[in-house]
């Protein structure tokens, strides 16, 4: 007994260790930054100016600060919506028994294999030129004009067109992960459903939905700490002055904490850290809610 107790700890020990220092001290120093004005990242204790929660109050006025916040509930919501919907659709249709299954898997999965930055880069330069980009040149040849004239990257399109982007970038990993799931269902349910007179339809609601309750959790956490990290495509999207569109909180907190005020005036290191608080509860209050609304059940098959 003795000995199970200090092999337990000695292989705990290492974890947690590296638990306490990778993770929990930094949220902590976070945490507690968040109520000072800092100037800079590097600045010792003494330096900091405490202020309470003037930080998140002066994010609550912030009007940038708000859009930003606006664009992640848009990128949260609108692209879930059309990343979920692909991913089963994509995973239904590759898990019917069709030929060459592996082939469209990977091609579909192939966005996710090369980098966010050239993927960003190829569609802005190519796919939403406006001299000869690939929504032009299709749109021009089935004879819709109009379509084909949009400046997708004009400052009143770049949101949707950064979010189309993103969501195919995003498809293919998100379909894996259903794929595995639909997988494990045993073929003799829906054979007994064939049976019981049940359509396609009716088998995809009353079986297979019900069966990817738990990995639908899954992904919806992961999906809002995806959304919640979206840096890298708004920075494609808006490399030289980042328009209103592109900014998410995440970029409005490196502007911030590390920027050359190309988005923020002031720089203050302790309201970047209110905007790193802000984001981590998001992400705990999202496990929370969908871990009460997507309860475990337990399904012997």
């Amino acid at each position: 007994m003795k000995k199970s107790k200090l092999m337990m700890i000695v292989f705990l020990t290492p974890a947690v260790l590296s638990y306490m220092v990778i993770f929990l001290y930094p949220s902590i120093r976070t945490s507690f930054m968040s109520l000072f004005r800092v100037e800079n990242v590097t600045d010792a204790m003494s330096k900091w100016q405490f202020v309470g929660l003037d930080n998140y109050q002066a994010l609550k006025e912030s009007s940038l600060f708000v859009q930003s916040m606006k664009n992640l509930v848009n990128i949260w919501f609108w692209g879930g919506i059309i990343v979920f919907v692909l991913a089963i659709v994509f995973s239904v249709i590759l898990t019917s028994g069709v030929k060459y299954k592996s082939f469209y898997r990977a091609i579909i999965y192939l966005p996710n294999v090369v980098s966010a930055v050239a993927m960003g880069t190829m569609w802005m330069q190519y796919v939403y030129s406006s001299r000869y980009g690939l929504f032009k040149e299709v749109f021009e040849s089935i004879g819709l004009d109009k379509m084909a004239a949009i400046q997708w990257t004009s400052p009143d399109m770049i949101f949707i067109s950064l979010l189309i982007a993103y969501c195919f970038g995003m498809v293919g990993y998100y379909m894996l992960i259903f794929m595995a799931a639909m997988e494990n269902i045993p073929i003799s349910f829906y054979e007994a459903a064939t049976l019981a007179g049940a359509n396609v339809f009716e088998k995809f609601y009353h079986i297979t939905l019900p069966l990817l309750k738990d990995v639908f959790r899954t992904n919806i956490v992961l999906w809002t700490i995806s959304s919640v990290a979206f840096f890298i495509w708004s920075q494609v999207f808006s490399p030289l002055n980042p328009e209103p569109g592109t900014v998410t909180p995440m970029v409005y907190m490196y502007q911030m904490v590390f920027g050359n005020n190309m988005v923020v005036t002031d720089r203050n290191v302790g309201a970047g850290a209110a905007v790193g608080v802000i984001l981590t509860v998001i992400v705990v209050v999202m496990f929370v809610i969908t871990t009460r609304l997507l309860k475990d059940e337990e399904y012997e098959y």
